[in-house]
């Protein structure tokens, strides 16, 4: 079989074009290209399966790749030909048919059936385009020049069959000698009309005259409308948030079914939660922070219902049971340390009870042979954090380095741990059979869900301890100042060795993308700046101020020199401390510091070595208190020009951010003053792009590949310049929230979002709205005026008429998705709306650790029940045209 590849694509001098054949468990072919004419690439090859998977790629003369397509092309080819001429297009990951192709659309047309073209021995073209419609009553059509193409009368389109989702094909036979004009359009079966067709200039291919070849015609870009593509509504709340009349003083995953249901009844399509997975470090209100997990696989107990165990309680339980459950329904908040422990109780007793029966439960075995490779250690990982009281395997008296054989050992059935690791693994099967049960019935309602990944791992996590060298451990990564703190965030955890999984072809991603497919249709990637570059620190330091970006384009010496900088390690990179800065710092305390530092012969001080890091003397103060002097201490170790590095032996050197703010800058000389400035804004704002959109580039295409969700990025903070370009080019949708923009402006104006974002009012790291419209009144009467349009003063507290105009300004938008917390839908409604407004704010990033506990104040039943209420939150979305 002959195939003949034809595509389009202008290169420069010294450029070519490759074909790259993809074929399973063999490597890749590679076709070198000849240039034709018009900008037409073609290669001839020969091959003898029923279908193919490729791509192109872009190479210098040199050898070297300089671009490549992301999404491969598939065809499949009729039996009825011994030749096929390909005629298609370079794939550009952000077409609409590459991010619109996903999960959401699977469960919008969940009553759709494969088709079959039939191509016949007359047919001298099949015409495919890949255009997903959302809508279940349309299809696309084709039309054209030619009198076999209809001569441009709609009523003669020919009607392409959908042969997988959002792949539409006809086999066509043109008899005309002439050029072929065409293009597609768009059918709504119920009218019986062309809804429109495609914007833009017309298509073109050729005549056939050839006998036993087929001309594949082979299209990408449908040229939509804004108003023909995917827009959605949707609602954001924690499962930990939700209250029914059946939880345990928590949000459980069957709870998310009643919220699906009132979803429905507003027209609401999208069901945004936070992470999920399990962060049981110590049982206490610590382990509520949802981006520390243990494990990146195991869901948390938390969200179990002991109601639809596969099991039940034994029944001298079932008092005790219904009487702890009602005392944390009564609750306000959650209290985290009670629902964690009283549900452990219970589970326990459920398998103790039930345990003959739960080993020989042929689907629980089939559980753990499908998911061992996570399981196992996960399990084993329990089992020992709760023998020695700690997640820490660094103080483990046994296994504290991971040896896949002895942990293999507790899955014997004659092992001790037997018993304890079955409960675990058990666990994990109830929680995930009990998502899935919700997963099924929301799509069922047509709804899709939206999970949350959280950019980093927890330092003392199951992936940890098997696979440290996926991570580097000496470091810690977080966040720069911004609004939320001054002082930068510190998650502390460890960053990533992206070396060590590019390496590995980034198959922990992968798997980790896998596993997330089984639930969710659209995926929020928390902190997508870390795959550019992360922040981060030593382990020595405890503050976010102490770190710098990472990978980067470092400050070494010899530019020091360069531009004239009199560097010295002791001035620049060790706090710089006179009497004047400690009695800045500690006042009348002054001299309780004499005891921390040296005298030096010119006046200053310097730290004593055992007191020269934040982390040492954070560890110094918890066992001598003295809040007089601590945080000032803490504080002083910042006080510092530029932070060190060591790069394969070379000490490199990175700005402070802020570095101007500080009381060691102020004592430069001026001229000092402002070549560090200039060095400063070279470093953050000049410098770094080139690196960061490379190493993004690097990582992201082969990760988002590898999964069918829809992946949005939170792209908040300290935005390169790089981001929004690469983010577009891989059509990752972005993060608009009106109060943070990305520019220098207070407001970010929703209007001018474009499709590919997602846009909110608030988000569960901020204030609510009713909380924010109290923080700033002369930041809420400019917001008032100039966004709200409104005349006159501000009132004191945010009205519900005006909370309906904040989420319409919202909705009425260009961008793919418009979601919000459930706060603030109820906020809408005077009867609904939670007396108490400080309970609704879900996290607060400047305090940490934060108690992660908001509880909707009403039930989601009582919801349900609230006719006009949701009506009108219907109506909101019908009318702006999402759904």
């Amino acid at each position: 079989m002959k195939l003949y590849f034809n595509v389009g694509y202008n290169t420069k001098i010294g450029e070519n074009l490759q074909l790259v054949i993809h074929e399973q468990d063999a490597a890749p072919q590679h076709h070198t290209m000849y240039y034709g004419e018009n900008g037409s690439w073609k290669c001839e090859v020969d091959y003898f399966s029923k279908s193919i998977t490729y791509h192109y790629r872009v190479m210098h003369e040199n050898g070297s790749m300089l671009r490549e397509e992301f999404v491969p092309h598939t065809l499949a080819f009729s039996h009825n030909y011994k030749e096929f001429v390909i005629f298609d297009e370079w794939n550009n990951k952000n077409f609409p048919e590459n991010y619109l192709n996903n999960k959401i659309l699977y469960h919008k047309l969940n009553q759709f059936r494969p088709e079959k073209v039939s191509v016949l021995k007359k047919h001298t073209h099949l015409f495919r385009i890949e255009a997903p419609l959302y809508h279940p009553d349309w299809e696309i059509v084709l039309f054209g020049s030619t009198p076999s193409l209809g001569s441009w009368n709609p009523e003669k389109a020919i009607h392409l069959l959908q042969t997988d989702y959002g792949i539409w094909e006809a086999a066509v036979e043109i008899p005309e000698d002439e050029p072929i004009q065409f293009k597609y359009g768009i059918y709504d079966r119920k009218t019986q009309q062309m809804v429109d067709m495609e914007s833009g200039g017309n298509r073109y291919t050729v005549q056939n005259r050839m006998k036993d070849t087929l001309y594949i015609v082979a299209n990408h870009y449908y040229k939509f409308k804004l108003s023909q593509m995917y827009h959605d509504a949707g609602v954001a709340v924690p499962v930990f948030a939700l209250r029914t009349e059946n939880g345990f003083g928590v949000g459980e995953f069957s709870d998310i079914k009643e919220l699906g249901d009132w979803a429905q009844e507003t027209n609401l399509g999208i069901i945004q939660i936070l992470p999920i997975n399990d962060t049981t470090a110590n049982y206490s209100w610590t382990d509520s922070y949802p981006y520390a997990a243990v494990s990146v696989y195991a869901l948390h107990p938390q969200y179990i219902s002991l109601k639809n165990l596969d099991f039940p309680l034994p029944e001298e339980l079932m008092a005790e049971y219904e009487s702890e459950k009602e005392a944390l329904n009564d609750l306000p908040l959650i209290d985290y340390e009670k629902m964690i422990a009283g549900k452990w109780k219970f589970l326990k007793a459920v398998f103790s009870t039930h345990k003959d029966k739960i080993y020989k439960d042929r689907n629980f075995k089939k559980f753990l042979k499908d998911n061992e490779s996570w399981l196992n250690p996960y399990a084993a990982f329990c089992v020992l954090r709760d023998r020695y009281h700690t997640p820490n395997f660094n103080d483990w008296k046994t296994h504290k380095k991971y040896i896949a054989g002895k942990i293999a050992q507790f899955f014997t059935a004659k092992s001790k741990d037997y018993d304890a690791v079955m409960l675990h693994a058990w666990v994990q099967y109830q929680l995930h059979n009990q998502l899935k049960d919700a997963v099924e019935y929301i799509h069922n309602l047509g709804i899709s869900i939206k999970g949350d990944l959280p950019i980093g791992i927890y330092r003392y996590s199951v992936e940890a301890w098997t696979e440290p060298e996926l991570f580097g451990m000496d470091f810690q990564a977080g966040a720069p100042p911004d609004q939320f703190t001054e002082l930068g965030q510190n998650w502390e955890f460890p960053t990533y060795n992206w070396e060590a999984m590019k390496a590995d072809d980034y198959t922990w991603w992968k798997n980790r993308f896998k596993a997330l497919e089984q639930y969710f249709d659209a995926m929020r990637i928390d902190h997508i700046l870390g795959f550019f570059r992360i922040w981060r620190m030593p382990v020595s330091a405890t503050q976010g101020i102490l770190g710098y970006f990472y990978p980067a384009v470092p400050v070494t010496e010899e530019e020091f020199r360069s531009r004239h900088i009199p560097f010295s390690d002791d001035r620049y990179c060790k706090p710089f401390i006179n009497d004047q800065i400690l009695w800045n710092y500690f006042g009348e305390n002054s001299g309780k510091v004499l005891d921390f530092v040296d005298r030096n012969d010119d006046g200053t001080y310097t730290l004593k070595e055992e007191f020269d890091t934040q982390r040492k003397l954070t560890d110094f103060f918890r066992s001598n208190p003295n809040t007089a002097i601590e945080e000032p201490m803490i504080s002083l170790c910042a006080n510092v020009l530029f932070l060190t590095e060591d790069r394969e032996g070379e000490t490199v050197y990175h700005p402070r951010f802020n570095v101007y703010l500080t009381d060691s800058y102020h004592y430069l000389s001026d001229w000092e003053k402002k070549a560090i400035y200039d060095l400063y804004q070279d470093y953050f704002f000049k410098r770094q792009d080139g690196l960061w959109a490379e190493k993004a580039m690097e990582k992201l295409p082969v990760i988002l590949n590898s999964t069918k969700m829809l992946i949005c990025g939170e792209d908040l903070g300290l935005v390169p310049e790089c981001v929004p370009a690469v983010m577009d080019e891989l059509a990752i949708v972005a993060l608009k929230v009106q109060r943070m923009p990305s520019d220098n402006i207070p407001f970010y104006n929703p209007k001018n979002a474009g499709y590919l974002n997602v846009v909110t009012a608030s988000s569960h790291d901020s204030s609510t709205l009713r909380q924010w419209w109290k923080e700033n009144p002369d930041l809420t009467q400019q917001y008032f005026n100039q966004q709200l349009m409104q005349s006159g003063k501000a009132p004191d507290e945010l009205s519900p008429e005006l909370g309906e105009m904040i989420m319409k300004q919202h909705l009425y938008t260009d961008a793919m998705l418009a979601v919000f917390p459930i706060q603030e839908f109820l906020a809408t409604d005077p009867e609904l709306v939670n007396p108490d407004m400080d309970q609704e704010r879900i996290n607060n990033p400047a305090v940490f650790p934060h108690y992660w506990r908001y509880r909707m104040h009403l039930n989601i039943e009582e919801l349900k029940n609230k006719p006009a209420f949701n009506q009108k939150i219907a109506s909101w979305v019908k009318d702006s045209g999402r759904m």
